[in-house]
């Protein structure tokens, strides 16, 4: 079984992360995020994966290679200029086979394919939605459903008088028959499967399936830091949840490190941590990191190469590649750093402050 995943977005929403690294292969605890795609995918026996890329494609390229790293078969197809997730279907004809899986690139999720895959097969559908439950509906796309599963109507954003009969919106994975692609405007049109293409389908073989499980859009700095502690506290299944359990939700060097360590927590190798440092709980410690005398680190990721100086804490926040962070700072409240950032002794940033890339602030220069 085949399955394209769009990755094409600049991924603007977690900038600075995504300044200088696609935001498919930002890292995620221990891998490349869209590594927990394709783990998802080969576990229901989706081995063969062609990703359509724009932004940084050669950035993506250089990380995942030919996809044999995670066992399957990896193409790409490069978008000359933002086509929309429709154009960028179209776009990638040449490779589809008669039946495939169609993905948003940036959700973190253990849904059923198998079942989705089952359903679509017994209804003869043209296109099968995965459709999931949330709480709050408003802010995306609601899917009603004849009691056979085919789809009625679409709701964008709909209001609360009109989310009383479904809670269900688009999944972000679709099923779908190469003959829809027949219908699409010609390649290199910019179009939206959303919004042009699947109204049009309502009544000549869409239908929703509804998936359970965990579900979740990473592309914002809450939904990151959200994923990450789901990941490590095994709310989602994935392989480094299953490796966290088994080692007492600890996952340390060979050799072992200094300090205080609260689980759940993973640390890479060539870490550097003082003695009377705190880290954890639901940290992750990139390669190569320093953590300096009496600092805490909480609820937060530091990528490889950061610096953390003596008597610092960095709390729910998200440390970029080789940063440097002085002594006697305040790092908290989904604060991100970009990589290579310097930022010098007795600084307090909070609410959400982003630092980009090559950022250098001296002593004491934000305190709020």
């Amino acid at each position: 079984m085949q399955a394209l995943i769009l990755a094409g977005g600049e991924g603007t929403r977690l900038r600075p992360l995504t300044s200088r690294v696609p935001k498919p292969v930002v890292a995620l605890v221990d891998q490349p995020f869209i590594g927990y795609m394709f783990d998802w995918l080969v576990s229901h026996g989706i081995d063969d994966v062609i990703m359509s890329c724009g932004f940084l494609a050669d950035g993506v390229r250089s990380v995942l290679g030919d996809g044999s790293a995670f066992g399957i078969r990896l193409r790409y197809v490069e978008e000359p200029h933002p086509l929309g997730t429709g154009g960028a279907l179209k776009y990638a004809e040449a490779l589809l086979d008669e039946r495939f899986f169609m993905l948003n690139g940036d959700i973190l999720t253990d849904i059923d394919l198998t079942c989705q895959l089952e359903q679509h097969e017994r209804t003869g559908a043209r296109a099968t939605l995965a459709l999931i439950g949330v709480e709050d509906p408003s802010a995306y796309g609601l899917v009603r459903r004849r009691d056979d599963g085919s789809v009625t109507e679409f709701l964008e954003k709909p209001g609360a008088d009109e989310v009383l009969d479904t809670n269900l919106v688009n999944a972000g994975a679709y099923i779908l028959e190469r003959e829809i692609l027949a219908d699409l405007a010609p390649a290199g049109t910019n179009i939206s499967i959303e919004r042009d293409v699947f109204p049009k389908l309502v009544g000549r073989g869409l239908y929703g399936y509804e998936a359970s499980g965990y579900w979740l859009d990473i592309g914002t700095p809450s939904r990151y830091l959200q994923a990450t502690y789901d990941i490590l506290e095994a709310k989602v299944r994935t392989r480094v949840g299953e490796r966290l359990n088994a080692s007492g939700m600890r996952l340390l060097p060979a050799g072992g490190v200094s300090g205080r360590i609260a689980a759940p927590v993973v640390i890479c190798d060539g870490c550097t941590i003082a003695p009377s440092a705190r880290i954890g709980g639901r940290v992750v410690l990139g390669r190569g990191v320093e953590v300096g005398a009496g600092a805490t680190v909480e609820d937060s990721v530091v990528l490889d190469g950061a610096r953390i100086g003596a008597r610092t804490a960095v709390r729910r926040a998200i440390i970029g590649r080789d940063a440097v962070i002085g002594e006697r700072c305040t790092i908290d409240g989904q604060v991100m750093l970009g990589d290579g950032v310097r930022i010098g002794h007795e600084n307090h940033l909070t609410a959400g402050a982003r630092v980009f890339p090559g950022v250098e602030l001296p002593d004491a220069a934000i305190r709020f």
